[in-house]
């Protein structure tokens, strides 16, 4: 079993409290003592899960201003474009449709960068991250992709992955 170190569990208790506060929106000291209890049992019996190393990177406000405009600007990007893409697809007949599983090569260290692109694939309409694969050192993904333009690849990584994956590195790595 993992032996779970102190900044770790400080680290998930602020950040379970702020999050408990942002749910409830009640400063009742009532309330505030519950959240405090349940974030500190949280975070004993989850931490660690969540931090595997350098506990309070995130707290950076630079980081934190990256993931913000990521998640609320540039993914939001993506995903009108994906979702514009397949209202056209469906409105014009579902001609232009070429569905395939293609392998994308990704350059994300990070476990937690990782999963964050695979989700923003599959949260972005005409495709679906299927599984992640290391191959020889090397991460890919296979995508179910509703349009295969390229079978495999950095094109077809390319077209998949958008602007994603470089904005990614600079919130999680």
């Amino acid at each position: 079993m993992q032996k779970t170190s102190f900044p770790a569990v400080l680290a998930t208790f602020i950040a379970s409290y702020a999050f408990w506060i942002l749910l409830t929106w009640s400063f009742s000291s009532q309330e505030l003592i519950v959240g405090a209890v349940v974030s500190l049992i949280v975070a004993l019996f989850s931490a660690r899960f969540f931090i595997h190393e350098k506990a309070f990177w995130f707290f950076n406000p630079l980081k934190i201003l990256t993931a913000l405009f990521f998640w609320l600007g540039v993914f939001m990007v993506e995903l009108f474009k994906a979702n514009w893409d397949m209202a056209k697809r469906c409105f014009g007949g579902c001609k232009n449709v070429n569905p395939g599983i293609v392998k994308v090569p990704v350059d994300l260290k990070s476990d937690y960068a990782q999963a964050a692109l695979a989700n923003a694939i599959t949260l972005t309409p005409g495709t679906i991250t299927m599984e992640i694969t290391e191959e020889e050192g090397q991460t890919y993904y296979y995508v179910h992709w509703i349009d295969v333009q390229k079978p495999s690849g950095k094109e077809a990584g390319d077209a998949i992955k958008g602007t994603l994956e470089k904005w990614l590195r600079r919130v999680w790595e």
